[in-house]
């Protein structure tokens, strides 16, 4: 009787092993990076000024981008737009979307407007 009770027992070591090295390996093959935040505003929440200026019209795609009809890289987007900023009075930049534009695309296309000083954007949703 008392063979066959010691024998029943487990050892809990090689399960300890096997769990230390599952969450080793888990830790090491995730990714810790920060992601970025972009601060959203409702259209119509500013109280700015209007400006004497037209604002300009960027419309994004899922393979393309262009700026008041001329297509350019996401790239040479802030040399097509350095020249039309304001510091004093933020030009408007309005952003259309097409239907099959990702949220990461779209979060590429405002990061590059973020560093670009002295424009405004603004992003019309798409109707589905």
């Amino acid at each position: 009787m008392r063979r066959a009770r010691r024998a029943s027992r487990m050892s809990m070591t090689s399960l300890i092993d096997v769990i230390f090295l599952l969450l080793l390996f888990f830790m090491l093959s995730s990714t810790f990076s920060r992601f970025s935040e972009l601060d959203l505003m409702a259209a119509g929440s500013s109280a700015g000024a209007a400006s004497d200026r037209p604002p300009l019209f960027l419309r994004l795609s899922p393979g393309e981008l262009s700026l008041n009809g001329q297509g350019l890289a996401l790239t040479d987007l802030r040399g097509a737009l350095e020249p039309e900023a304001d510091a004093d009075r933020p030009r408007p930049v309005i952003v259309a979307l097409a239907t099959d534009v990702t949220a990461q695309r779209l979060t590429d296309l405002l990061v590059a407007l973020r560093g670009i000083p002295g424009i405004a954007p603004s992003v019309l949703g798409t109707a589905r």
